[in-house]
């Protein structure tokens, strides 16, 4: 009888041991992968972060700068006084396009 206990308690301890083993490793395996995803997704944020190009008035005329450049990659020539106040009020400021969609579309409203 004393061995039959023995036993039940060994096999006991053994499943114990081994559903830890096995939360332990998940854990470990669930912590790593959190981590990978945090380091990519800090990656795509700073990515995301930067605009594609900030619109602004240059010369009289409207820049396109990109990079934060004080150079303008492209001067689109188009008299400032023809826009409206509050047009003029945000070139002035920087518009800042984050895509080159709205940079395009941007283009397209103002040559019209």
């Amino acid at each position: 009888m004393l061995k039959r206990i023995d036993k039940r308690i060994f096999f006991m301890v053994m499943a114990a041991m081994t559903v830890s083993g096995f939360i332990v490793i998940c854990t470990l395996g669930q912590s790593l992968h959190r981590q990978k995803v945090a380091s990519r997704t800090n990656v795509s944020a700073a990515d995301l972060e930067q605009p594609v190009c900030v619109v602004r008035e240059y010369k009289g005329r409207i820049g396109i700068f990109k990079g934060g450049s004080d150079a303008p990659y492209r001067v689109i020539d188009y008299d400032i006084g023809l826009l409206s106040e509050f047009d003029r009020r945000q070139l002035d400021e920087g518009i800042v396009m984050e895509t080159e969609y709205e940079l395009n579309r941007f283009i397209e409203d103002i040559a019209t």
